[in-house]
């Protein structure tokens, strides 16, 4: 199964994987280098990009390479490999804007690690390219994929406007939605991508 997987996303599962391990075997040294950190508390520009492939535990990661396993498949074989990679990383780079903004508002110095910004961005092109395909809420319940991802948004905006969940980059994940709607809206407007 894994080496159907389209080129770029297995990239993206196997760098992720591989960097995991490798930070915690090493205790931790690359979230110490790459964890992005707010602005004038240990930035550093290359953070913009390595916060994406590092990971917290193994839950964070398992979820997060979940996500990008079954969005990210469906997506790179949709609008091909060169274009998901640069939706990706867009997303991505979006995600660390947005949350970089929000830390320099609220004056917090944590860290943010992790895909989420990313593979929120892959959870909306997924509702705008397939909108009626049935996602399963709680695994269980299912609904197209357009009310899912809009759900899903509107409950991370709850969450990161009342605090709730305070450990979770909420407006990270906001931030990786916007960035992909622009692109999208983007390619719209060059009609390069149809749907």
């Amino acid at each position: 199964m894994f080496p159907r997987l389209p080129p770029a996303t297995r990239a993206l599962l196997l760098i992720n994987i591989a960097l995991f391990l490798l930070d915690k075997l090493t205790g931790r040294l690359l979230s110490a280098l790459g964890a992005l950190r707010p602005l004038g508390a240990g930035f550093e520009p290359w953070q913009l990009i390595t916060y994406a492939f590092l990971h917290e535990n193994l839950a964070h990661i398992f979820f997060n390479m979940f996500a990008l396993f079954m969005f990210g498949s469906a997506l790179e074989q949709f609008c091909g490999s060169r274009r998901f990679s640069v939706y990706y990383l867009a997303c991505v780079l979006a995600a660390a804007a947005t949350q970089l903004a929000v830390l320099a508002a609220t004056g917090s110095v944590e860290e943010t690690i992790g895909a989420s910004g990313g593979v929120f961005g892959l959870l909306l092109a997924f509702a705008i390219f397939f909108p009626r395909e049935k996602l399963l809420l709680y695994f269980a319940i299912p609904m197209p994929a357009w009310l899912f991802v809009t759900l899903y948004g509107v409950l991370e905006l709850y969450l990161g406007v009342t605090g709730r969940q305070g450990d979770v980059a909420h407006f990270a994940h906001l931030g990786g939605m916007l960035g992909g709607a622009a692109v999208i809206l983007y390619w719209r407007a060059r009609g390069a991508v149809r749907y």
